[in-house]
């Protein structure tokens, strides 16, 4: 490895790709001096890209790759049949240690099929989740799992809350994070099969701050900071999360250019109406890691624009510089073998 934090990007992942995906390296490397990223896919087509800027050519390199793994492949057929696609060609770059992280914005169902099975999971690890941040009143959240696996054990979510919560203290900053599981409320005797046997497990474990369970209404106003659920529950909460964002913004922007007066009203508050939405913006965190594997793995929405690009690189840089998954390895597969 060299003295860069390496990062390996899909440059044909994402309904935006190559144009943003190269966009977005250039804008990361000119931004941060300690990253180098290796763009991965179709050479000639990624030098075309790259002509339009000007950049450190030092910090961006190119591993070609033939083929493309399109939206509607079939996960597991796309991963084993396309084993020169800018996906496949990009894990083995993180599971041969020619890159600190993979990024993609491309098929969710094959990166996590192949993060599996090319980059594999620290062993002592059940299951990786994916970890979506997610913004609240206060700041952001971790949604744990985010989409990864739609049925889950009570094992599985402890340790998700767990991961969750080095996640969360090493990369954000925030001490002692505050761990919930979702329920239909916050009587501990509700809830379903699941949550009810979970539930008495996450409050045994000493090594994080549980308080209880949380609806899902109560997860905007920012009440906790890691959000345990299974992928099912968790993926419809980020898409009602974001559509709801959506909708919003497109009826404040049609409320404020109605008429005249709402014009004149709109234009005295853009400003500082902008700047609250800002913070509501989940493309400014990145994506989501999938946690757990032994190499970073990430996902970032497939209508991933530069911005959100730069961010995920970025988010990598920090995911290696706090040893996120050496932590992993030490406070929980330790912890799990003097169990056994």
């Amino acid at each position: 490895m060299s003295e860069y934090i390496v990062v390996a990007l899909d440059a044909m992942g994402g309904d935006n790709a190559p144009s943003e995906m190269v966009k977005g390296a250039v804008d990361a490397i000119n931004s941060n001096k300690e990253v180098k990223v290796v763009l991965v896919g179709k050479e000639d087509v990624i030098n075309t890209e790259l002509s339009n800027y000007t950049y450190n050519k030092e910090q961006i390199s190119i591993k070609n790759a033939t083929e493309v793994i399109e939206t509607a492949e079939h996960p597991v057929m796309a991963i084993k049949r396309k084993k020169d696609s800018s996906m496949v060609v990009g894990l083995h770059l993180v599971k041969d240690g020619e890159a600190d992280a993979f990024v993609s914005a491309g098929n969710s169902g094959a990166l996590l099929v192949g993060g599996l099975g090319i980059v594999g999971r620290i062993r002592g690890i059940e299951r990786s989740p994916f970890g979506a941040l997610i913004p609240t009143k206060t700041g952001v959240a971790l949604l744990v799992d985010s989409g990864s696996n739609v049925d889950c054990r009570s094992s599985h979510l402890v340790q998700f809350a767990k991961m969750g919560s080095i996640y969360m203290e090493k990369a954000l900053g925030i001490k002692n994070p505050r761990v919930a599981i979702v329920n239909n409320g916050a009587e501990e005797e509700k809830g379903n099969a699941l949550v009810k046997e979970t539930m008495p497990l996450l409050k045994e474990c000493s090594d994080i701050n549980f308080i209880g369970g949380l609806e899902a209404r109560e997860i905007p106003a920012g009440a906790a900071d890691v959000i345990v659920c299974d992928g099912f529950v968790g993926n419809a909460i980020l898409k009602t999360y974001e559509g709801v964002a959506s909708t919003l913004l497109s009826v404040f922007k049609e409320g404020l250019t109605s008429n005249l007066k709402s014009k004149i009203g709109a234009a005295l508050a853009l400003p500082s109406l902008k700047n609250k939405l800002k913070a509501f913006d989940a493309t400014q965190y990145g994506g989501a890691p999938l946690l757990g594997l032994n190499g970073l793995v990430v996902k970032t929405h497939g209508s991933a624009k530069a911005g959100e690009v730069k961010n995920t690189i970025f988010q990598c840089a920090t995911f290696k510089e706090q040893r996120i998954n050496e932590h992993i390895r030490e406070n929980i597969v330790i912890e799990k073998k003097k169990e056994e």
